[in-house]
């Protein structure tokens, strides 16, 4: 049973994880800390990444803190963020693409993509490049891309990314989880193709109690919770983010979860990406898609 306990010493190290003001971004941010990481908190807004801030140095820990505004909804926030975050700092060793929005009302990001393809996917895509002469420029550097359960239910449908056709707020977050999938697994195809040394993974936490939901109306939420089951506390959802983060053992293009059946519940372990999941012509597609909306190219 692996648990934060397990996490080695990480002084010295720089990780970024965004949405880390609320839920698993939090407890990832906190783990992190604890164990001597320097940690860049990316929130939605300066007061929420201050307020996160104090809550972590009020629990205590060894590591570094920094707070930045970070608006995946914008491209253009998204490589101003970058921008200074380069100017700041020489490495970066670990990058958690963690921040999520799920079943909001139909809406759209500043770039007129579907606000939760825009988000979950396009813009971790988008911070991913920006950053990515960075952390291959970092020794055992990780990038960590977190997904869910939800992805067994997805399918990326070119024609209406934009909400062109018309809009299912739980059909559009399957997508936006399986693209996070299909993203982590092609970067990794990409980075060994390159002969660079950076891993790449994916992560997913289960069915936690956090403000994810809050979206959803009290039926459509107890109706799932009746489906899952009881629910866990965000500090073990975040295990297997943490787990993929620093664990030995993790390699690249593989896809960590809680281990119970189902993946809603347990310690972190490898799991099996389903088909769909390791699709190389919709991950190239999808990869050139995402090339040519954001105008970002990696430096492989």
């Amino acid at each position: 049973m692996w648990t934060k306990k397990n996490i080695g010493d990480q002084t010295g190290k720089t990780a970024i994880v965004t949405g880390a003001n609320t839920g698993i971004g939090f407890e990832t941010a906190l783990a992190l800390y604890e164990a001597g990481a320097h940690v860049v908190l990316a929130c939605r807004n300066e007061r929420n990444a201050q307020d996160a801030a104090a809550r972590i140095q009020a629990q205590g820990g060894k590591g570094g803190l920094e707070t930045a505004v970070l608006n995946l909804a914008n491209l253009h926030a998204i490589g101003a963020l970058a921008e200074t975050f380069i100017q700041k700092h020489e490495k970066l060793d670990i990058l958690i693409n963690n921040a999520g929005v799920m079943t909001p009302p139909a809406s759209k990001t500043d770039d007129g993509v579907e606000l939760q393809f825009g988000v979950n996917f396009l813009g971790h895509y988008a911070l991913t490049g920006h950053l990515y002469p960075l952390l291959n420029a970092t020794p055992g550097a990780r990038i960590v891309t977190v997904s869910s359960m939800a992805y067994l239910h997805g399918a990326i449908d070119f024609a209406n990314l934009r909400s062109e056709q018309s809009y299912d707020a739980f059909r559009e977050y399957a997508q936006s989880k399986l693209a996070n999938v299909l993203f982590a697994v092609e970067l990794q195809r990409r980075i060994e193709a390159a002969g660079d040394q950076v891993i790449s993974v994916a992560a997913q936490p289960g069915a936690n109690n956090t403000d994810l939901s809050r979206f959803m109306n009290e039926a459509d939420y107890n109706a799932a919770v009746a489906r899952i089951g009881q629910l866990m506390d965000p500090w073990q959802g975040a295990l297997p983010s943490l787990y993929a983060a620093v664990a030995d053992e993790v390699q690249g293009g593989e896809f960590y979860s809680p281990d119970e059946p189902g993946g809603y519940r347990g310690y972190p372990a490898k799991l099996a990406i389903e088909p769909h999941g390791m699709d190389r012509n919709v991950a190239a597609r999808l990869w050139e898609w995402a090339e040519n909306e954001s105008g970002i190219r990696y430096a492989f």
